[in-house]
This record gives structure tokens, C-alpha cells and sequence, in this order.
């Protein structure tokens, strides 16, 4: 009955580069002959690529036909591998020019040298001064000059090839060059790209963590001042005391979310520290993280109706002003805050609830107690269906300080509650939250904690003695519910829980005399000390302390419901200052103070239409403004110059079996009465 494929999307790599990989050694020839940036121009057969017409014929004479062509044939071709190269340097190139001056002149070098040749043997190069040789020096020579050319023949192929290694070399230093190049960018381009994926996030994160406040609330209330080690053990001294109680002269700001009523923990920290004032919020268009989180927690102020916090904020932010989003935003606010409408203050309802029943197999069992149980506690399942359709119907939860503040010289102002139409403002609290000892195994958790997250929870006792940890009451209900709800709360309010200090408070046993133990201490509290033998009365304030302020932070606010669970009209006034000092002492320190004061059993201080008399003004003297009783009528609220009235309506099962017209205006009993619920309800008296 109780609570308590991760998909791999991160995007395919792509490459940004494709890598050309080398040409092999067969394809070289083919390749550059059609794709190299020079193929017009060895086509073109210009002279610098072929020998000189001059030279060529004087080769000509002296080499048969055939040879001729082909050498020359070779010459153009080896003079178009030349072209082929294509030098990366300057330097390159002229190191290409000489070789092939030197190979030009190495072709050319078929001329002989030959003493005394005549005028006509210089012209044509081929006659040779035959009246100083035989016929047969003559053939000497021309068998010398065969020989000749066959050496040059072999010269020739071999710088051919040396040629031909150095382009391929040249090729290859330039394609790795290029490999390099691009293997480089490519992985400045990774790290980049991964720089700025991971900032970002890392960025987000610490951006994401700002807004805990709920957390940081808690981290405060266990370093936060408090009761001595000396005071949680002697329950503190009367100046103290003093000290709590005044706080009501002036609303008791501190304990209640200050005069503006909403009670929670961050209320000016959005607006004085926006998320983003290190930067402008904005690249390219887009927010940043720390914009976004802005941006989102004004959207949740406005709609909770707190349409100025949210516009001021974001108004502050750096972003705002090229931020088409923000502006966006802020015209909606204004939009719907000039659609709202003042309501009015005197027809403001109140209701409330005791402590809710977790497991009604224990609390209708049939024991002496389950009369009780059944006239004025709720069941779980009853107030969730409650909460749902009052929130279906409009209605908005408020903070009794939103109705009437108090003024420094201790008089009331009325309040105003701005609401767009359709919206019904409504007052929750919740009495006794103490759980008591004679609840315990009758279906209710034992008392409130804060969780790891810092979110006030419900510790329950199962049978087997395990402890479950949940949403078993209002105050957590309640949370939860805004959670996903944040309109029904108007600027943050929550309810007010009235506390008795006889057994402790919120389930923590943190009253002084757990650790005295006078002479008539009632037998409930020694049977639960004596079960608990290794008690710790500062461990028990400490704790209490620590769920108050998670409370308070989050919008609840305290009230006293009298020490010892008094009835204001028939009290004796010596009682009831006894009563109140007790409170002070033992509950204020805890809970911040408070300066509403919630009467037990429904009681009133005077039947009559204003407060005056003795107990009045000793309750308005010890701080408090606010006051509320019980009343059946759909509202009741007054306001005088030194304090405030209002009257509350029963949401239990007495009112729902007896009087179910009279919450028509909030839900229909038929829709939300719990079947476990015995009948007849049981009458009062």
C-alpha cells in the first residue's frame, strides 16, 4: 500500500575527410599525362621540350635514317618527361632546368671535335679534312664516333631513369604531405568538436545544480543557530523565550516567508542572481543552459501567479535583451497579470485536516480509539480524491499572510490576493501534527523526515519492525501534489500545521520532560522511554529542527494549537500563561517562532463579535496577530485594527457523514467517502 534500455544516442562519427591514397607506380605515366596541370602544354610541342631544328639535322647527317627518327622521337618523349615533373619549389625548378641543359647538351655532344676542318665541314658538320687521311683513318673514325653513340645511347637511359625515380620520390613526399595534413585536421577537428560538446555539458551541469534550494535549505538548517547544547537540555531561559515570541510584533517574517506571504526559502534569491549574469545568455539565437534555467524558473513563478517576480527576473538577466524567448515571456506575464482580479479578502475559505490514516485496517479495528479516528481523522485515499477535484474546480491555496500583514506598530493592513478568473483562493491546515504516542500501530506514520533530496517525507513502522519511507500525510502529500500542480499554489503558499509540544513535535519527543522525567510524567511517555533507553533529547530537537526548516522553505508555516492541547474558553488564565511559556520554551526554538495561534477543539476566545478581555490581551502581548477557530459556515473572516479572525471548516468524516451540503462548494462526499470508513459515523458528544 506504500511507495518507496538505456539507448546509446550519441551521433555517428562522421569523417570529415577522405583520404586520398597514393597512386601505385603503374598508374603514374597515365595518370599525370592526362590530369596534370601542364597537358596543353605537352601537347603543344613547344621547342624547349624538343631539340633545336639546327642540331637535330646535324644529327641527321650523321646517323642512318632510321636511327635518326628514333632518337629523336626519344628526345621529344624524354623532353615531355621532363614536362611531367611538376616541382613544389622554386628551388625544384631550377635544379630541372640544368639537368636538362645538361642533357641537351649531353645529346647534343655528337659533334667531334676535328682539327682543320674546312669553312663547309663547320656549316654541315659531317665532312671531316680527308686530304690529311687515308681512306682507311677514315673508316677508323666513323667506327669510333658508332662506339661513341652507343655509350651515349646508354648515358642517356640512364639519367632517363634517374629522372623518372626523382618525380616518383617528389610524388610520394607530396601525397604523404598531403595524408598528414588532412589526418591533422581531421583531429583538430575531433578535439574541437568534443570541446565544445563536453564544455557544454559541464557547463549545463553546474548550471542545473544552481536551483536546488530545497537542498542548500537543508545544508543551512544543520549549520543554522539554534538552541545551545545548555538550552535543548534545560529547555532554554525565559529571555529566549521573549526573544521567539516577539517576532509576532512584526509577523514573524523569518518563521513565515517575511510579509510577502508565499514562505518560500528562495524568494528573493531569483531575482538579486540570475542564472546567467557571466555572459549574454545567447549564442547564435539560441539561450544558453544557464538562460534556460532562468527562464524555466520564472515560468514556474508565473505560474504560481507571481507574475512580478518572474517579469523582474528575467528582466534582469543579461539575455533578456536579444532574447526573443525572454521577451516573449515577459508580454505573456503581463498579459495574464493584467486578466487577474482582486479577491475579496472576507470570502476567503479555510479548511483543514488532522493527521491522515495510512492503513485503515488498524485505525477501524474496533478499539476504543476507532470512535475517534472515524468522527475527525481523513483516510489518505479521501484526501487525495479531495485535493484533485478542488484543484479540477479552480481552487488555489493561499497563505494567511497573503490576506492581512502586520504593521510595525503591531495593527493589521488587509492584504490583496490577485487571481485570474476562474481562480478560488482557499486556506489548508492541518492540526496536531505531533503523533502522539497512543497513535502508534493504529495505521499512521511516526513522524516527518528530509530525505537524501532534501524533500520532507513519512517515516511508517511496518509489522515486522522495518521502517517504510514515504507520502503518508498532508504536509508531503501536499508537496508532491505542487510538484506537479505548481498552480495550486498562489506565490508558493502551502498550509499552516498547528502543533501541541506535550508529546514533541512532528514526531520527535522534544519536550523537556522526556528528559527530567517529573514525578507525573503520564504513563504513555514512560513506557515509550523505556523502550527507547538510549533517548537523546538534543538528537530528538535536532532533528525536529532540521524537517521545520525543509518545512518552512518550502511555504509551510507553524501555529501554536496551545502546549498542552488547551481549551482557550474554559482555560484559567493562570493555566494558560503556564501553557504558553511551555510552548515558548520547548516548541518556538524549534519551529522559528510563530504569531498565529490555531485553538484547540474548535474553540473560541468569545462568543462575541470582537475580541477584548484578559486572555486576548495576553495572547496579542505574547505576539500573536493571527487567530482561527472552527466553523461550519462556508467563510468567516474578520479584520480588526490589532488582529486578525478567521474561522475554519472540518474536512473529516463527521462532517462528510452529518453534513455533506455544506462542502458542496468543494467537492461531492459521494465522490471522495472511503467504503473502509465504518457507519454510522459515530456522534460528537
Amino acid at each position: 500500500m506504500r511507495e518507496m534500455k538505456i539507448e546509446n544516442t550519441e551521433p555517428k562519427k562522421e569523417t570529415p575527410h577522405e583520404v586520398e591514397m597514393p597512386l601505385k607506380e603503374e598508374d603514374f605515366n597515365y595518370s599525370h599525362a592526362r590530369t596534370g596541370p601542364h597537358f596543353s602544354e605537352e601537347r603543344s610541342g613547344s621547342s624547349d621540350d624538343v631539340l633545336g631544328m639546327d642540331e637535330a639535322e646535324g644529327r641527321a647527317g650523321s646517323l642512318s635514317g632510321k636511327e635518326a627518327v628514333a632518337r629523336k622521337s626519344r628526345d621529344v618523349s624524354d623532353g615531355a618527361d621532363v614536362q611531367d615533373e611538376v616541382p613544389d619549389e622554386a628551388g625544384d625548378k631550377a635544379n630541372n632546368e640544368a639537368e636538362n641543359r645538361k642533357d641537351n647538351e649531353a645529346d647534343n655532344g655528337l659533334d667531334f671535335e676535328i682539327d682543320n676542318r674546312t669553312d663547309y665541314e663547320a656549316d654541315k658538320g659531317t665532312v671531316y679534312e680527308v686530304d690529311r687521311e687515308t681512306d682507311g683513318q677514315a673508316h677508323d673514325k666513323a667506327d669510333s664516333v658508332t662506339e661513341n653513340e652507343d655509350d651515349d645511347e646508354a648515358a642517356y637511359e640512364a639519367r632517363r631513369a634517374q629522372r623518372l625515380e626523382r618525380v616518383r620520390k617528389r610524388r610520394r613526399r607530396r601525397k604523404i604531405r598531403r595524408i598528414t595534413t588532412g589526418i591533422l585536421i581531421v583531429a583538430a577537428a575531433v578535439i574541437a568538436g568534443a570541446a565544445i560538446y563536453y564544455g557544454d555539458r559541464l557547463q549545463f551541469g553546474q548550471t542545473s545544480g544552481e536551483p536546488q534550494l530545497t537542498a542548500a535549505g537543508k545544508t543551512q538548517n544543520a549549520s543554522g543557530t539554534g538552541l545551545s547544547e545548555d538550552e535543548e537540555e534545560n529547555g532554554a531561559n525565559a529571555g529566549d523565550a521573549d526573544a521567539a515570541g516577539a517576532g509576532g510584533e512584526t509577523g514573524i517574517g523569518d518563521a513565515a516567508g517575511a510579509d510577502e506571504g508565499s514562505g518560500t526559502g528562495d524568494a528573493g534569491a531569483d531575482v538579486e542572481g540570475t542564472g546567467s549574469e557571466n555572459g549574454d545568455g545567447q549564442a547564435g539565437g539560441a539561450l544558453t543552459a544557464e538562460a534556460e534555467s532562468v527562464l524555466e524558473r520564472a515560468r514556474f513563478h508565473a505560474a504560481q501567479y507571481d507574475y512580478d517576480r518572474a517579469i523582474v527576473m528575467l528582466k534582469k538577466d543579461p539575455a533578456y535583451g536579444s532574447s526573443q524567448e525572454m521577451q516573449q515571456a515577459v508580454a505573456e506575464f503581463e498579459e495574464a497579470k493584467a486578466s487577474c482580479v482582486s479577491w475579496p479578502i472576507e470570502e476567503v475559505t479555510h479548511v483543514f485536516y488532522h493527521s491522515l490514516i495510512a492503513d485503515t485496517s488498524k485505525a477501524f479495528d474496533g478499539d476504543y480509539k476507532e470512535a475517534d479516528y472515524n468522527q475527525v481523522m481523513t483516510t489518505i485515499d479521501e484526501f487525495n480524491k479531495i485535493t484533485q477535484i478542488m484543484y479540477d474546480k479552480g481552487y488555489v491555496m493561499v497563505s494567511i499572510y497573503d490576506m492581512a500583514s502586520v504593521n510595525e506598530d503591531g495593527t493589521m493592513s488587509t492584504g490583496e490576493i490577485l487571481l485570474p478568473p476562474g481562480k478560488i483562493p482557499f486556506v489548508l491546515s492541518q492540526d496536531d501534527l505531533s503523533y502522539y504516542h497512543y497513535m502508534e500501530g493504529d495505521g499512521y506514520p511516526t513522524r516527518l523526515i528530509v530525505d537524501e533530496n532534501g524533500k520532507v517525507r513519512n517515516e511508517y513502522l511496518e509489522d515486522d519492525g522495518s521502517v517504510s519511507v514515504g507520502d503518508y500525510d498532508v504536509v508531503p502529500l501536499i508537496d508532491r501534489f505542487v510538484e506537479e500542480h505548481p498552480d495550486f499554489s498562489y506565490r508558493g503558499a502551502k498550509g499552516i500545521v498547528a502543533l501541541t509540544g506535550y508529546n514533541g513535535i512532528l514526531g520527535y519527543r522534544t519536550d523537556i520532560s522526556y528528559k527530567t522525567r517529573p514525578d507525573d510524567l503520564d504513563a504513555n511517555k514512560v513506557e515509550w522511554l523505556d523502550a527507547h533507553p538510549d533517548f537523546s533529547l538534543k538528537k530528538e530537537r535536532k532533528g525536529a529542527k532540521k524537517v521545520a526548516k525543509a518545512m518552512r522553505d518550502n511555504g509551510w508555516l507553524f501555529a501554536s494549537h496551545t502546549w498542552g492541547h488547551k481549551n482557550i474558553a474554559d482555560v484559567t488564565m493562570e493555566r494558560l500563561e503556564d501553557d504558553t511559556q511551555r510552548f515558548k520554551e520547548n516548541v518556538d526554538p524549534l519551529i522559528g517562532g510563530t504569531d498565529i495561534i490555531i485553538f484547540a477543539f474548535g474553540t473560541d476566545l468569545t462568543h462575541e463579535d470582537d475580541y477584548s478581555g484578559e486572555k486576548f490581551e495576553f495572547l496579542k502581548g505574547q505576539g500573536y496577530n493571527y487567530f482561527c477557530n472552527v466553523d461550519s459556515r462556508k467563510y468567516f473572516v474578520q479584520i480588526r485594527d490589532r488582529y486578525f479572525r478567521m474561522g475554519r471548516r472540518n474536512l473529516d468524516g463527521y462532517r462528510m457523514y452529518y453534513n455533506p451540503e455544506l462542502l458542496e462548494d468543494l467537492f461531492d462526499v459521494q465522490e471522495v467517502f472511503d467504503p473502509a470508513r465504518p457507519t454510522p459515523v459515530p456522534p460528537m458528544g
